[in-house]
This record gives structure tokens, C-alpha cells and sequence, in this order.
């Protein structure tokens, strides 16, 4: 039986964080894990969990997080048929088998490999966010396959690695080969559900019965933590919206890639 005091304890840190989180996704107008685990991280230090399942646990509490979001998502810009059906099906494959082979990697690599992998996207990610010119395209359509499959599966490993829903990565795909920002984010909330179905399921297979896992946690999921972030995020995300209409597209995503690079500099710290 888990003692009362740390029961409260745990759920107090965990609610904390899902409201830090809510907050900077309706602030940066993004969802999913690019804000959600590194605030889960900072909650799993606080509780004293151990660091060799600490950044897993954020992972894969982060993907268990994104799936009901990110099917409430889709369905929303589907009615708009706003998403692009035609990407995504070519994708049903690639980015799921890239996914797959994230949680194999993850069963084996420590957590030090983790941040790695998230610092080293969130730098590049804050870096074009803050720099970004409309001039940095690679083509003004979508590659074919091989290409296109190979951008799927990658964009599948390295946002199942990183906990994420792929937005950050598949709006950066798309927006550099032409294609509407609203197009971009229209279709990431189907990505969103291509990568964290698998990605849920490989990391509860991943962390089966690690002895060093915190209370009420599966796998590398902890439920206290999807039950407290799931309403706490979508209530605490129109307050950072509406704190976001002062300020201009610009200067959000300058903002957001400040973050990003906090975000990346606290996980080098963290290893170094």
C-alpha cells in the first residue's frame, strides 16, 4: 500500500506539470510531447525517480497522452478535410515500422541516449523556428517514394524516441516542400495517431516489469500521470492561447524555439 503522503505528493508534482504543460502548448499553439515531456522529466526529478527510467517514463507517458488527443484532433480537421488523406496513407506503413523500431531501441539504450536524441531535434527545431525564412525549401511538392517513405519511417523513429506526436517534425517536412502550414498541421494529427498507437504499445512492452519504475506506472507508462494530464492540459491550454493573442506569429515562434533550446541545454546538462 502506497503511503497517503506520497500519494498526494506524486499526484500534486503530476498536476503541476500537466498545467505548466497545458499552458506553453496553447501559449506555442502546439501540442503532444515537444512541450509534454520535458515538463513530465522536470516532474520525474522532483519525485525522485531513477535516472535510468526517468526520460523513458517521460517518452511513453508523453505517446499514452497523445492518443486520445490526437484522434480528437484528426477528427476535427477531417470534417474539414483539411489533412492531406493521400500523404497519410502512404505513410500507414513507414512511419508506424519507424515507431516500431524506436521502442526496440528503447529497450536497450539508457536515457542518457534519449535526451540525446530530443536535444539534438529540439536544437535544430529551435533553430529554424527563431532563423526560419520562406526561402528555406528543398522543392515545391512532396518527394515520391523512396523518399517520401523513408521521410515517414524517420519522422516515425525520431518522434517515437523523442515522445512526440510528429507535428513538430511532419510540419517542418511538409512546410519545406511547399505545402500550407495549415495543411501541415491538418495532417500531423493523423501522423499523430500513425505514431502513438505503436509507440504506446512498444514502450509498455519496453518497460515490462523494470523494478525501478514509480507507482501506478505499466511499462514505460505511468497512468496517474495520463489520468491528471489529459483534462488538466485541455483546460490550462485556452488560458496560454488567449495569453498568445498579445503577441505576434513571429514572436511566438521565436518563443518557442527559446524553448526548444532551454529544452536541449537542460538535457546536455543533464548528461554532461
Amino acid at each position: 500500500m502506497v503511503p497517503l503522503q506520497e500519494l498526494l505528493w506524486f499526484v500534486s508534482v503530476l498536476a503541476v506539470a500537466g498545467a505548466v504543460a497545458g499552458f506553453l502548448a496553447g501559449l506555442f499553439g502546439i501540442g503532444g510531447g515537444a512541450i509534454l515531456v520535458p515538463v513530465l522529466y522536470q516532474a520525474f526529478t522532483l519525485l525522485d525517480t531513477p535516472d535510468s527510467v526517468r526520460m523513458h517514463l517521460s517518452v511513453g507517458t508523453s505517446l499514452a497522452v497523445i492518443v486520445p488527443t490526437s484522434i480528437s484532433s484528426f477528427r476535427a480537421h477531417y470534417k474539414r478535410k483539411a489533412p492531406d488523406m493521400n500523404l497519410l496513407k502512404s505513410w500507414l506503413f513507414p512511419v508506424p515500422l519507424g515507431v516500431i523500431a524506436a521502442s526496440i531501441i528503447a529497450a536497450w539504450v539508457s536515457g542518457s541516449v534519449l535526451r540525446i536524441v530530443f536535444a539534438v531535434v529540439a536544437v535544430l527545431v529551435g533553430v529554424r523556428m527563431i532563423f526560419n525564412r520562406e526561402s528555406w525549401r528543398l522543392g515545391d511538392d512532396l518527394p515520391k517514394n523512396p523518399l517520401r517513405a523513408l521521410c515517414g519511417f524517420l519522422i516515425g523513429l525520431f518522434s517515437a524516441l523523442m515522445g512526440v506526436g510528429g507535428g513538430v517534425l511532419n510540419n517542418t517536412f511538409m512546410t519545406t516542400y511547399g505545402r500550407s502550414v495549415h495543411q501541415a498541421v491538418a495532417t500531423s494529427s493523423g501522423v499523430g495517431i500513425l505514431i502513438s498507437w505503436p509507440g504506446l504499445i512498444g514502450y509498455l512492452w519496453a518497460g515490462w516489469g523494470n523494478p525501478d519504475l514509480p507507482i501506478y506506472s505499466t511499462g514505460y507508462v505511468n497512468w496517474i500521470a495520463v489520468v491528471l494530464t489529459i483534462p488538466i492540459t485541455l483546460l490550462m491550454a485556452p488560458l496560454g492561447a488567449a495569453a498568445a493573442h498579445g503577441l505576434k506569429s513571429r514572436q511566438l515562434e521565436t518563443a518557442f524555439g527559446i524553448f526548444m533550446l532551454i529544452v536541449a541545454g537542460r538535457f546536455f546538462w543533464s548528461i554532461f
